[in-house]
C-alpha cells in the first residue's frame, strides 16, 4: 500500500453537478452525489454512488487489478440490448483508507461508454 503524497497526489471531493453516464440510449446511472478524484497528472474521474446505478445492466466481470495508492479494483460489463461493453466499469470494494470515500462507488471508462455527462 502505497499513501498519496506530493509525488503522487490523489485529493477527493464532492461534485455539485449531476452526473449521468449513458450507453445505447440507455441512462446507467444518473447522480446528484457524484464524487472527484484526481490523481497525480490523470484526468479527473467521476466515482458515482453504487445505490443510484441501474443494476439491470451490469455483470461482475472476472477481471481484477490491483492499484497500489487505491487496493483491488473488480469490474462490470455493461450490456444494453445487444450493446455490450466489457469491462466499462471498475469499483474499489475496500479501498486503501486514503481513498475510502470512493467505497460504494462506481467509475466508468470514458471510451467504453456512450457518454458521461456532467451538467
Amino acid at each position: 500500500m502505497r499513501e498519496p503524497g506530493p509525488d503522487h497526489p490523489i485529493t477527493i471531493e464532492t461534485s455539485h453537478r449531476r452526473v449521468r453516464i449513458i450507453v445505447a440510449g440507455a441512462v446507467i446511472v444518473e447522480s446528484g452525489a457524484a464524487l472527484v478524484l484526481r490523481e497525480a497528472s490523470y484526468g479527473p474521474v467521476y466515482y458515482l454512488p453504487r445505490a443510484d446505478a441501474r443494476w439491470e445492466y451490469f455483470t461482475l466481470s472476472a477481471r481484477s487489478s490491483h492499484c497500489p495508492y487505491k487496493g483491488e479494483a473488480s469490474y462490470y460489463t455493461l450490456t444494453v440490448g445487444d450493446t455490450v461493453r466489457a469491462d466499462a466499469v471498475w469499483s474499489y470494494e475496500a479501498p486503501f483508507p486514503s481513498v475510502s470515500e470512493i467505497k460504494d462507488h462506481l467509475a466508468f471508462y470514458p471510451d467504453r461508454v456512450d457518454a458521461i455527462e456532467v451538467g
